[in-house]
């Protein structure tokens, strides 16, 4: 099944209350707009939208979604245990051609009643999706099967992630380097340092995910796909002088 993790084949949505599911779609709208708010702002807009909820509560939240590790906040993410630490290589750096620079992140997929997470492997010159993978949970093997199905397309000089456990683990850095990659590594709480990928799950959230609400995994697995497809193969970009990333991306 492509896109979808080994042991998330027979996955059934996890129970949640659903408040708790309505208050996870407000947060993943609001943060796909405004991705530098922390904690404090996200609980102050919950309550300015009439919902009385306490900032612990918002960060149990945010962090079932995933989308703890972006937050200006001190040790909300934390680094597997590597003892080697990486720059990120990418400030005032000029791309300029094909697997120059390939980058990753994972994103909170909602559905009619549970989620899913989503991880991708996007080359930033061609903006083309190399891979993705589903899982239901946030371990470092789904991430690891969209690296090594990337890794058949080419090899990039730098791969730039977030400090999240998934990339940071000892398994992640060690297949990159057996690969000569140089590891780039976002700032603690510097969502926009991979900002073409956040560009990507914004696409994707307001052109598919918003518009069809899913009810199933296989559902939302076969929308993405087909998302995924149209958006390499048909969707022009201004920034690519109107072309897709799959013709970019052949370009090389």
């Amino acid at each position: 099944m492509l896109g979808l993790a080994r042991s998330s084949y027979y996955y059934q949505p996890v129970p949640v209350s659903e408040e708790d599911l309505l208050l996870m779609r407000l947060l993943d709208e609001q943060y796909t707009q405004t991705p530098f708010y922390g904690t404090r702002k996200m609980t102050a807009w919950l309550n300015l939208q009439g919902y009385g909820v306490e900032r612990k509560r918002v960060r149990r939240l945010l962090r079932t979604m995933g989308l703890e590790t972006i937050y200006p906040h001190p040790r909300l993410s934390q680094p597997g245990a590597m003892e080697q630490r990486f720059p990120y290589l990418l400030r005032n750096v000029a791309i300029t051609n094909v697997n120059h620079v390939w980058s990753t992140d994972i994103t909170y997929i909602r559905l009619a009643r549970g989620f899913v997470y989503l991880v991708a492997v996007l080359d930033w010159w061609s903006r083309y999706v190399l891979s993705w993978e589903l899982s239901i949970t946030l371990d470092t093997s789904f991430c690891l099967e969209a690296l090594e199905r990337a890794l058949k397309q080419g090899t990039p000089s730098i791969f730039n992630s977030d400090q999240g456990v998934q990339f940071t683990s000892a398994d992640f850095v060690q297949r990159l380097q057996a690969d000569h990659i140089q590891i780039s590594w976002d700032g603690r709480g510097r969502a926009l340092d991979n900002i073409f990928v956040e560009r990507l799950w914004r696409s994707l959230k307001y052109e598919d995910i918003y518009l069809k609400d899913y009810q199933s995994v296989r559902d939302v697995r076969n929308g993405i796909q087909a998302y995924f497809e149209f958006y390499n193969h048909q969707r022009l970009h201004q920034s690519l002088d109107y072309q897709t990333p799959a013709q970019v991306y052949r370009q090389r």
